[in-house]
């Protein structure tokens, strides 16, 4: 492989990451001010050439959303209500020039405890597709992201989609984050909260938090909790303590563990409340 490859399609790329390692670029909104030399080191695959890897698809299980879709492409998707979350956050990563020009993979890739695209995902079920030039693979988000910086990606693999089933398009959801300014924010604390209804109760409930801990996280124990409540109830029965034991905030100049686990709690309860007036 050249210092350099840009290859037109999917197949190239993988046989180029099989021949030899190379660092990905997508949007290299994080790529370029994480390195702190001159130059990338070693040779760089640029995968946004490839338009296979763009673009939101409906298939006959739900949604498949490509590599290199923008988060300005995901804002501004005709999708159902269960994905205004991650709308919400999509306008919320960086600037207006970061959302033309970040990509989803990269989000997810870079890993970061503050990434803002992964609670949504997480709220919404969302699987991520691998490939590599020996076949392809699909490997639950939440598995996907094993710390902070660190994936499950192996050697010669290439995050290609992220796939979201139908069911998770359902219901309302709201997506907040804290920070210490109103723009361009690195979270002290974010969520997205997803709710299903019938007859005025919650019948489906997906709780995800992030920059509260090493890797953004679901509140299975939380979610089980709220099945069956009325609608009305739902925001103030969520139990303060189920959540801060699901919780491994660090302290850090933006705000300590203790600011962290009560600012996700109070977050966590407004958008359950946004979600339910969505759904009334």
């Amino acid at each position: 492989m050249s210092l350099y490859h840009r290859p037109a399609n999917l197949h190239e790329a993988l046989d180029g990451l099989a021949a030899a390692p190379a660092v990905i670029a997508a949007g290299c909104t994080d790529l370029f001010p994480a390195t702190e030399r001159p130059a990338l080191d070693g040779p760089v695959l640029d995968i946004t050439g490839i338009a296979a890897l763009r673009g939101i698809d409906t298939t006959d299980d739900g949604w498949r959303i490509g590599a290199t879709t923008t988060w300005a492409d995901i804002a501004g998707a005709d999708l159902s209500p269960g994905f205004d979350m991650l709308k919400q956050a999509a306008r919320e990563v960086g600037s207006t020039q970061i959302q033309n020009a970040g990509t989803i993979a990269g989000n997810l890739c870079n890993a970061s405890p503050a990434a803002d695209g992964v609670p949504p995902l997480l709220a919404l079920d969302a699987t991520v597709e691998l490939a590599a030039s020996t076949g392809t693979r699909q490997l639950p988000l939440s598995d996907f992201i094993t710390g902070p910086r660190a994936t499950a990606l192996q050697p010669g693999e290439l995050l290609t989609a992220v796939h979201i089933p139908r069911a998770a398009g359902q219901g309302a959801s709201r997506f907040l984050k804290l920070g210490a300014r109103k723009y361009l924010v690195i979270s002290i604390a974010m969520v997205a909260a997803r709710i299903v209804a019938r007859d005025g109760r919650a019948t489906q409930v997906a709780l995800a938090i992030g920059a509260c801990g090493p890797v953004a996280t679901r509140l299975a124990a939380v979610e089980r909790a709220l099945i069956g409540l009325p609608l009305a109830d739902l925001a103030d029965a969520i139990d303060a303590r189920a959540v801060a034991a699901a919780l491994s905030p660090i302290d850090d100049m933006r705000g300590d563990a203790a600011y962290r686990r009560h600012a996700a709690v109070a977050l966590l309860r407004r958008a359950v409340g946004l979600a339910v007036e969505d759904l009334q």
